[in-house]
């Protein structure tokens, strides 16, 4: 099974869960910029946006719990 973690690169992170793109978009953290991931980690652009490792973390543990429901 596939996890994903705060050091996951968000070109990976839209390639294995696209719609991750409209749950961190919710969040205040844009991935996409004209149809193309941003670089970085999930961490560096969340962190860039303000959010602390408590908020990372929950972050993390959001979009797993969606993967899981994809891989079902």
């Amino acid at each position: 099974m596939t996890t994903i973690n705060k050091n996951i690169l968000i070109e990976d992170l839209v390639n294995l869960l696209p719609e991750s793109v409209t749950y961190l978009m919710e969040k205040g953290i844009r991935c996409l910029r004209c149809g193309e991931p941003i670089w970085g980690t999930l961490e560096e652009a969340a962190i860039e946006k303000g959010f602390d490792e408590k908020q990372i973390e929950i972050f993390v543990k959001d979009l797993n719990e969606m993967l899981s429901k994809n891989e079902k």
